[in-house]
């Protein structure tokens, strides 16, 4: 009962701030990691273990809805562009983090440059109708490939330092991981071919809606148990569920059916107790280096991020790159796994995580002042 008033006071809590930014042209999100930071100072006394089992539970789902999102089609004609997109963000961001890490190409630049590549799919959503229908898919993609990457980053730093100078373990991963997501698409592939019919047949003849989701849930979790087996994060699993059980796949109305549940679910219950956690066990320190550090790096992406994927006018090319530039709540995520891990230093941890909040609300303000200007010009032209 105890945990349950817990997770009742959080949820609420959470809600009714994620309302109030909702209101004010702001993702809900960040209400819920902004009622999680007040949280932090009242309850003292939560039991942490089971919270931090119901907030990844919330990052299981989470994903699970990011890969129903997109089809593995859309993210290999997506990917095209996002793979280079991506690889040319990585870089530049190396580069940028290097003057603060002494210099030194260690584990601190490497997963400080991951959590600063990223991109977050709810600010992308929000800014969607800026973007164009073909724009959507490869800023989604962006999103996706960017928060993989991010997570395999810090997986990766974390088995060298736990071989230190063995590099065999990490190679003989790498493959696993490979192997499995290959694997999988190509089974995708092919039951697309020839048992798609079956498939929508079998989803058919079920009575109910939760029969369908028990069924998901079966794969979800087979998927992320072995995903977690081989080294890869759990969440991959959930995502790779996601990605497989596309509409073309199971048919329109069973994808539908699936949808709704899973929507309720994460957003009703686990996303806001996933996104108050990263609140909850949110640090940095206010100083000049770590604003200066914010600025650069924000300024230099936004940057890179409109050229890059610029359009025909500026104000669609800047919330082009705004979108691509959104950081991500999944850096919280990433940083604290380094943190915890002993492979990012507490100073770049507080950097990282400052800049992956306040990267989320400049991209979703530019969004707004856009919104706003482009307004005002179609009123003075009415």
């Amino acid at each position: 009962m105890e945990i349950i008033g817990y997770v009742f006071v959080i949820i609420a809590f959470a809600r009714l701030l994620a309302e109030g930014f909702e209101r004010l042209g702001y993702p809900g999100f960040l209400g819920e990691i902004t009622a999680g930071m007040i949280l932090s100072a009242v309850l003292l006394e939560m039991p942490r273990d089971q919270m931090l089992l119901m907030a990844e539970l919330g990052l299981f789902f989470l994903m699970i809805s990011a890969g129903l999102e997109v089809t593995p089609e859309e993210l290999h004609y997506a990917g095209k562009k996002t793979l280079p997109l991506y690889a040319v963000t990585y870089l530049v961001m190396l580069m940028v983090t290097l003057p603060f890490t002494g210099w030194e190409l260690n584990s601190d630049s490497l997963i400080v440059a991951a959590i600063i590549s990223t991109a977050s799919a709810p600010i992308v959503l929000r800014l969607k109708r800026f973007f164009g229908e073909d724009f959507i898919h490869v800023a989604l993609s962006y999103a996706v490939i960017s928060e993989i990457m991010s997570l395999f980053i810090v997986y990766v730093m974390v088995r060298i330092h736990e071989t230190p100078g063995d590099y065999m373990p990490v190679v003989e991963s790498i493959l696993k991981d490979a192997v499995f997501i290959g694997v999988l698409m190509y089974v995708n592939y092919i039951i697309g071919i020839k048992h798609k019919v079956m498939i929508i047949r079998f989803l058919r003849r079920l009575k109910s809606d939760e029969a369908v989701f028990g069924l998901f849930m079966v794969l979800s979790t087979s998927l992320a148990f072995i995903s977690d087996e081989i080294g890869l994060h759990f969440s991959i699993g959930g995502f790779m569920a996601g990605l497989m059980m596309h509409s073309d796949l199971v048919g329109t109305k069973q994808y539908d059916r699936l949808t709704t549940i899973v929507s309720g679910v994460t957003y009703g219950i686990f996303a806001p107790i996933f996104f108050a956690w990263r609140g909850l066990n949110f640090e940095t320190e206010l100083s000049f280096v770590v604003v200066e550090f914010f600025v650069l790096v924000y300024t230099v992406r936004l940057l890179l991020s409109t050229v890059m994927v610029r359009h025909g006018d500026l104000s669609t090319s800047v919330v082009r790159g705004a979108g691509i530039a959104s950081f991500g709540v999944l850096g919280l995520l990433v940083g604290e796994i380094g943190f915890v891990s002993g492979v990012l230093s507490q100073h770049m941890y507080a950097m990282a995580s400052l800049a992956s909040v306040l990267g989320i609300f400049t991209s979703a303000t530019l969004g707004r002042a856009v919104n706003h200007y482009q307004s005002k010009s179609s009123e003075s032209v009415a």
